[in-house]
């Protein structure tokens, strides 16, 4: 009866059931009452007669502070597959679901372990995964699921959740297909009121249907509450009238009922022996075992409430009993019974459930804490072990509630200003900006320890893009205020993040200084890659000799501790070492993948791309861009997105496709300009000056560019502006700008007397060779270093090609055009190989247009599978890399092979290395 009108909505739903492949799923909003639950239990009973396998969790809002229980309930059933997991994957997720201790475990690693499986068990049988109540879904749980939501497309795998509307929730941003559903019409309301109460009276009937207004759980409960319907409200929210409505109908059951129905209702789960036993510990009365469920910890023969206790209440038709759960027909239901309840009642609830639940310590403390009256500090102290094992777990919503409930009982101030400052730096360390500053605020920080933690907490989000530079000289003040008590880690950190700030914003020369002065007095040794990076990122040229030194000296020591070589990839980016700010880069990558730390992977993919695409590396360049973008968007850091974006535009522009170049732009600086967040704008302006030098319209190009030297530009960042000297010099040229270049040289000209920078050395030698074109200038240029710049290599010899041409010297401008041509043939830019094959055929050789490389073929997504399997990789470890099932690793390879026209894991390796040579 409850479908009535909803038979679009459950025909879109078998669809979905039938065709699962088109489609990861579907997300349920509207609000309480809806039907929501109507129609998930119709397409799972669809689903199971399809030949589905049906797996379950619910949210409960007395749940929400558990980790993983969520997922707990919906794995269950599928246990004994844990055992067959990689021992990352199984260990994490034994470990997430309290099964067995270990480390930490990381949320990307537990979702990882549920989708490898869910995509096992579906080998067997098709699943659909059925997710209801997701906003009191605890917060881990919901972020497993929206893992999994976004990477089961090609599994035989479909989710279905539920969600109220005006709540948020992970599962909304996880690629679900969205499905409102809005209250029934007239026509169909009346159809279900009549199917529900077919013998009303006219006037009541009219009258039902005015206050229901269509909702569908008010048209099937308020005619059993006809008595009390002229003493409602009409002003009241419907939700309220219901709520009323029911506890109306608990209001006519016996005591003992109530009692119970109190207890089910604010116990967690929906065992009906913990029900009984609390509720005998209320009544005095022991209880006695559940016929089908565990008789609980506490039941041994003391017990005996029946479970007849609660028949009253399944005859009012507000519970279900089956074997050993009790389970509330709606959760307007669950929650109008406590609202209802005096706060003496709730608190003699509660203390009844701390006895029931005398080995579970983390539902105990919960219990007890709402059974408190007042500050209490055993009781916080108990939630302090509560949230470390939530912590322990991989639960940081958990853990973050349980200290935020630990400070409110606390009975000093100083505890509770700790205990909130630990809540936040755990929102901080899970990406949840909101929560972190509520509670540096709520924490009301007093002693410059606590102050200086507050300052940094609120300093971690973002890199401070959004706040003011002039942060940046009051993070030094208190970075040296720290370090004057011994703190020096937390002097250090501070630090790294004020210098930060310096790449993403331009805090002033005065601001800079003060950090350097800072991180001079610490006694940190030079070569720690933390003061290597800080002195990169605040002073990259004033500081570039020392950073390169020791950054030559570390290079032979990658792949120890990805965190080091993630500092390192950074700082040489910074000092305009592309070659070694990609290998560092690469080097940090495998190691945070393996420990799943996917907040910090898309930095270190980020600073990979971003060198790989100046040094004209674009093959591998393109897929490290595409998943540093992936990750930074999932993992909720827009401006790394951002970064990752304009990339993506540069590489397109170097190939040609100046469409997706422009559009990949737009994106990124969209990203970037409303906080502007300089790299990712300077790039965007890069990419725009490329594709007009391309183009031929060479005054936008040199306008384009030049913006990147200007300080009042957004665009302008301190160090890159030096890193793109041959195309600024290019542009004008072709522009008749030649003396505008030759004063930007004179400015940038000093700079390469503090710092041996590559990036910048390599442009300037360039810009001297074409601005006072000559053999000498033009051989210097090559004699260079240029081993892992083929770019810069190329671009040199297509210049000095041109000049000679130019100069009736045909015959040896053939060989350096010759050479241009095959470089960026090779490298796939495109412009520029074009720009050599017609100086080429002016010079009197003819030049073939160059065919499609095969890799330009696959998506960057496709191309990085592709490597991996060139590499030897199986599908399970390519998963594992790139965080998918192994079963849509196999998918994608089976794409592959037609596009690139092989068979085989080794023709596609023998094409690569091909290509690669």
């Amino acid at each position: 009866m409850a479908l009535h009108g909803r038979e679009a909505e459950l025909k879109e739903l078998g669809e979905l059931v039938d065709g699962p492949e088109d489609r990861s799923g579907v997300v349920l909003r509207g609000e309480a009452g809806i039907g929501k639950t109507a129609l998930v239990a119709e397409t799972a009973a669809a689903a199971s007669v399809a030949g589905l396998r049906v797996l379950r969790t619910t949210g409960a809002e007395a749940e929400r502070n558990l980790a993983y229980a969520g997922l707990h309930q919906l794995l269950h059933p599928v246990r004994a597959g844990v055992a067959e997991l990689p021992p990352p994957q199984r260990d994490a997720l034994r470990t997430a679901l309290g099964l067995a201790e270990g480390a930490e475990p990381s949320a990307y690693l537990v979702g990882l372990a549920t989708l490898t499986l869910l995509a096992e068990e579906a080998v067997a049988k098709p699943l659909l995964l059925v997710a209801e109540d997701v906003h009191w879904l605890d917060r881990a749980s919901a972020d497993v699921l929206a893992f999994v939501a976004r990477r089961i497309e090609t599994e035989p795998i479909v989710l279905v959740a539920t969600l109220r509307d005006g709540v948020s929730s992970p599962l909304l941003d996880a690629g679900l297909t969205p499905m409102v559903l809005a209250r029934l019409g007239a026509d169909d309301a009346a159809d279900l009121l009549d199917a529900v109460a077919p013998r009303l009276a006219p006037a009541v009937r009219t009258r039902l249907l005015t206050e229901a207004a269509g909702h569908p759980l008010a048209l099937t409960e308020l005619p059993s509450g006809l008595a009390g319907l002229d003493g409602l409200d009409p002003v009241l929210p419907l939700t309220e009238r219901l709520e009323k409505t029911f506890t109306a109908r608990v209001a006519g059951l016996p005591a003992e009922t109530r009692t119970a129905l109190l207890v089910a209702a604010l116990n967690e789960t929906t065992s009906l022996a913990e029900t009984l036993t609390a509720t005998g510990a209320l009544l005095g009365t022991p209880a006695a075992a559940v016929p089908g469920g565990d008789a609980g910890p506490s039941a041994g023969g003391r017990c005996r409430v029946e479970p007849e206790i609660l028949a009253p209440a399944v005859e009012a038709r507000l519970i279900e009993l089956a074997a050993g759960t009790v389970t509330f027909r709606h959760p307007l239901m669950r929650s109008a019974i406590p609202a209802a309840a005096t706060p003496t009642d709730r608190r003699r609830a509660h203390l009844a459930l701390v006895e029931a639940l005398h080995d579970q310590p983390d539902r105990r403390a919960w219990h007890q804490a709402a059974a408190s009256a007042g500050p209490d500090e055993t009781v916080a102290c108990d939630l302090d072990r509560t949230a470390e094992r939530a912590r322990y777990r991989g639960g940081a919503a958990a853990a973050i509630a349980a200290l935020e409930q630990a400070a409110r009982l606390s009975e000093h101030s100083g505890n509770r200003t700790d205990r909130l400052l630990k809540a936040a730096e755990l929102a901080v360390e899970s990406g949840r900006r909101e929560t972190a500053e509520r509670l540096v605020h709520a924490a009301n920080p007093a002693g410059k320890r606590q102050r200086a933690t507050a300052s940094r907490l609120l300093s971690e989000f973002e890199d401070g893009v959004r706040e003011d530079p002039a942060r940046v000289a009051e993070l030094a003040v208190t970075a040296e205020a720290v370090a004057a008590d011994g703190e020096t880690a937390a002097a250090m950190r501070i630090l790294w993040s004020a210098a930060m700030r310096c790449f993403w914003t331009e805090p002033g020369a005065a601001a800079r200084k003060a950090l350097l002065d800072v991180a001079d007095r610490l006694p940190i040794p030079d070569d720690d890659p933390r003061v290597v990076a800080v002195n990169a990122y605040v002073a990259p040229f004033e500081r570039g000799d020392v950073v390169i030194d020791r950054l030559k000296k570390l290079a032979g020591a990658t792949g120890a501790d990805p965190e080091v070589d993630r500092y390192l990839g950074s700082a040489a980016l910074q000092v305009g070492a592309f070659d070694l700010a990609a290998r560092f880069s690469a080097a940090a990558a495998p190691g945070l993948r393996a420990q799943a730390r996917l907040g910090l992977l898309p930095r270190a993919l980020a600073v990979q791309a971003w060198s790989r695409a100046r040094l004209g590396d674009l093959a591998a360049a393109a897929p490290v861009a595409a998943e540093a973008a992936r990750f930074a968007r999932e993992t909720g850091q827009p401006f790394m997105y951002g970064l990752a974006t304009a990339v993506q535009a540069e590489i397109a522009a170097l190939r040609g496709d100046h469409k997706q170049a422009k559009t990949l732009s737009a994106e990124a600086e969209r990203t970037g300009l409303a906080a502007g967040a300089r790299p990712v704008l300077a790039t965007v302006q890069l990419t725009r000056g490329l594709i007009a030098l391309s183009e031929g319209r060479f005054d936008d190009a040199f306008a384009d560019l030049r913006r990147l030297l200007d300080p009042a530009d957004p665009a302008y960042q301190l160090a890159l502006r030096a890193y793109c000297v041959s195309e600024l010099t290019e542009a004008a040229v072709r522009a008749g700008q030649t003396d505008a270049m030759r004063d930007i040289l004179a400015e940038l000209e000093p700079l390469a007397r503090c710092t041996p920078s590559p990036a910048l050395h390599i442009g300037l030698r360039y810009a001297r060779a074409v601005l006072d074109p000559a053999d000498e200038r033009f051989a210097e240029a090559l004699r260079a270093d240029l081993t892992g710049w083929p770019a810069e290599r190329g671009r040199v010899h297509l210049a000095f090609g041109e000049w000679l041409r130019r100069q009736r010297r045909v015959v040896e401008s053939r060989t350096h055009l010759r050479t241009a041509r095959e470089t960026f043939d090779a490298l796939g830019m495109t412009a520029w190989a074009e720009r050599a094959r017609g100086e080429l055929r002016s010079a009197g050789e003819s030049s073939p247009n160059r065919g499609p490389d095969a890799r330009e073929k696959l998506t960057p997504h496709e191309l990085s599978i592709a490597q991996l399997a060139a590499d030897g990789l199986t599908n399970r470890e390519i998963g594992q890399r790139l965080y998918l099932s192994h079963r849509t690793v196999g998918t994608h390879l089976h794409r592959i092979f037609p596009k690139l026209g092989v068979s085989s894991r080794a023709d596609l390796a023998g094409m690569l290395k091909t290509l690669d040579g």
